[in-house]
């Protein structure tokens, strides 16, 4: 069974993005989904005072520019739809450069970057004609291989 969560499509000058919204830490907010990021990272002074986080020596975030020591923290609980992670392992990095970018053009401030460690694990799919992100809740999986989904959606798993 899956569920499905509404994308917003953001043009910003650099191209699309999408955005989706989670509930995190007794609140609803909005996340840029990145197939092309490695890992789920949220900002870290959205977790700062709320979570606990340990700094991870062996791992960095590496972009195309730099290489950022970062942190490690666990979200008790990350809803997408009806999809329900708990303790759910996250990068904490600092993304206020990406929330004042969203802000300057009128769009809503972003906690995190949903990236492929949750997209995979879910199985995503995203749906750009309905602008929706569908993810395979748990006990459900399919198996491994490469799932194109229909011809409307983008899905590749291996």
């Amino acid at each position: 069974m899956r569920t499905s969560a509404p994308l917003k499509i953001l043009n910003l000058e650099d191209g699309f993005h999408l955005l989706v919204e989670v509930f995190v830490l007794g609140k609803t907010h909005f996340v840029v989904v990145d197939t092309g990021a490695s890992r789920t990272v949220f900002d870290s002074t959205f977790l700062a005072g709320q979570l606990d986080t340990a700094t991870a020596d062996e791992i960095s975030a590496t972009t195309l520019f730099s290489t950022t020591a970062t942190r490690q923290a666990t979200v008790p609980l990350l809803k997408i739809g009806k999809l329900k992670i708990t303790n759910c392992p996250v990068i904490a990095l600092d993304l206020q450069s990406v929330i004042d970018t969203y802000v300057q053009f009128g769009f809503p401030a972003i906690v995190a970057v949903l990236g492929g460690d949750i997209l995979t694990k879910y199985q995503a799919i995203i749906n750009y004609p309905k602008l929706r992100l569908s993810l395979q809740l748990p006990g459900n999986a399919g198996g491994p291989g490469v799932n194109f989904g229909t011809e409307t959606d983008t899905a590749l798993h291996f």
